[in-house]
C-alpha cells in the first residue's frame, strides 16, 4: 500500500470517527433536552424573585424535568411545599436577604466556570471567572464579603492531586483580597509556606475574621484555620477538619471529618467542634459519607446534601447537632441549601 493511500484511509477513518462522536453528542444532547422539557417531578411556581420573601431556604433544584439546576426557594416553615423557581442556573448557591452568590459550570466545546452575584430580584450585579469546577461559596453575616472555592485541577476532595483556589471579595465593589495561598500561614504558631497547601470551605465570623480548611496534599493532613482579613494571616486552630460551618450563635463549628478510608474510598462523618472547650464530637449516627459543607438550620440542627442514587440528583437532610436522632430527609431533590431570614428585605 502506497503512503498516499495510507493517508487517504487515515483521513477517511478520522472523518468517520468525528461523525460518530458528533452523532453520539447530538443524541446525548437530545436526551438531555427531553429530560429538561418534561414536567417537573415536584410542585413548582415560576417567575419568582431570586430570594422570594420572608424566612426561606434557598437551594439548587435537582428535581428532574423543567427547572432542573435552577435556584429555588421554599418557606422555612414549609420545606416540603411548592418551590418557587427562578431563571438562574447554578451549581452552588449562597444567599443573604439581599444577595445571591451563584457558581456555575457553563458547558460547551470548551467548558468555562463563572461566579455571579445577583440582587434579590435576580438582576446580575457582578461577575468574574473561576479557574475550574465550582465547589463552595459563603457570605459574611452582613453580606459585605463573599468567598468562593473552585477546583483548579481535579473535581472532588477525594481526588488524588486535587488543587483549589479560594478567594474573598467585597460585594460592594468586587475588590479581591487575593487567593488564600498568598496569605501568611501560621502552623502551631510558626510561619509556614508548604508548596502543596490548598484552602477551601470558608465560613465567616464577621467582616474581619473567618474559618477555613487548609489541606496538605503530600501528607494528607487538614487543619482548621482562623483568618484575619486585615493582616492576610491565618493560624491553625485544630486538625482533621474540613469544610467548617460556624453556628448562628458563634459557639460551635460543624464540619466533615475523615473517619475511615483514603483517596476515592474516603469516608467523611459530620462532626462538631466546640470553640470554648476545644472538644470534638463525631456524629456517628450518620452512617453515610457526607461530602458537603454543612449548613445550620438553627443553633441545634444541621443541613447537608446527599446524592440519592439518580444521576445528578440529591436530597437535603437534617441532623440534630447533638447526634441524638437519626438523620431525616428535609427537602427532596435539592442541593446547596442556605437559610435566609427576611429574604427580599433591605437591611
Amino acid at each position: 500500500m502506497s503512503a498516499r493511500l495510507k493517508w487517504i484511509l487515515i483521513a477517511i477513518v478520522a472523518v468517520l470517527a468525528l461523525g460518530a462522536t458528533a452523532g453520539v453528542g447530538a443524541v446525548s444532547w437530545a436526551q438531555y433536552q427531553a429530560r429538561q422539557d418534561r414536567p417537573s417531578s415536584v410542585g413548582t411556581t415560576e417567575g419568582g424573585k431570586a430570594l422570594g420573601s420572608g424566612d426561606r431556604i434557598v437551594f439548587r433544584n435537582t428535581a428532574a424535568g423543567q427547572g432542573y439546576g435552577l435556584v429555588a426557594s421554599v418557606p422555612l416553615a414549609d420545606p416540603e411545599g411548592t418551590r418557587a423557581l427562578t431563571s438562574i442556573a447554578c451549581d452552588r448557591v449562597s444567599a443573604t436577604p439581599t444577595l445571591l452568590s451563584c457558581l456555575l459550570s457553563e458547558r460547551g466545546i470548551t467548558p468555562h466556570y463563572t461566579a455571579r452575584l445577583y440582587d434579590a430580584d435576580g438582576t446580575p450585579q457582578q461577575e468574574w471567572p473561576l479557574p475550574g469546577v465550582p465547589s463552595r461559596t459563603r457570605f459574611s453575616p452582613d453580606g459585605s464579603l463573599v468567598a468562593t472555592t473552585s477546583f483548579v485541577t481535579g473535581h472532588a476532595y477525594a481526588s488524588v492531586g486535587f488543587s483549589t483556589e479560594t478567594r474573598i471579595r467585597k460585594t460592594a465593589n468586587g475588590e479581591d483580597e487575593g487567593t488564600l495561598e498568598d496569605w501568611t500561614l501560621l502552623i502551631d504558631g510558626q510561619q509556614s509556606a508548604p508548596v502543596d497547601r490548598n484552602y477551601w470551605g470558608v465560613t465567616f465570623v464577621d467582616d474581619e475574621h473567618f474559618y477555613a480548611t487548609v489541606g496538605m496534599t503530600l501528607t494528607g493532613r487538614t487543619y482548621l484555620v482562623e483568618g484575619d482579613i486585615a493582616t492576610h494571616t491565618m493560624r491553625t486552630v485544630t486538625d482533621t477538619v474540613e469544610c467548617p460551618s460556624l453556628s448562628p450563635d458563634g459557639r460551635r463549628i460543624a464540619f466533615k471529618r475523615v473517619t475511615s478510608g483514603s483517596g476515592p474510598t474516603v469516608h467523611w462523618s459530620p462532626a462538631i467542634y466546640d470553640i470554648a472547650s476545644g472538644t470534638v464530637s463525631v456524629l456517628s449516627v450518620e452512617k453515610r459519607s457526607v461530602d458537603d459543607q454543612i449548613a445550620w438550620l438553627d443553633d441545634t440542627t444541621l443541613l447537608y446534601g446527599m446524592p440519592n442514587g439518580a444521576p445528578g440528583d440529591s436530597d437535603v437532610w437534617r441532623l440534630d447537632a447533638d447526634g441524638s436522632r437519626t438523620p431525616q430527609k428535609f427537602i427532596a431533590h435539592a442541593w446547596s441549601p442556605t437559610v435566609v431570614h427576611g429574604a427580599g428585605k433591605t437591611p
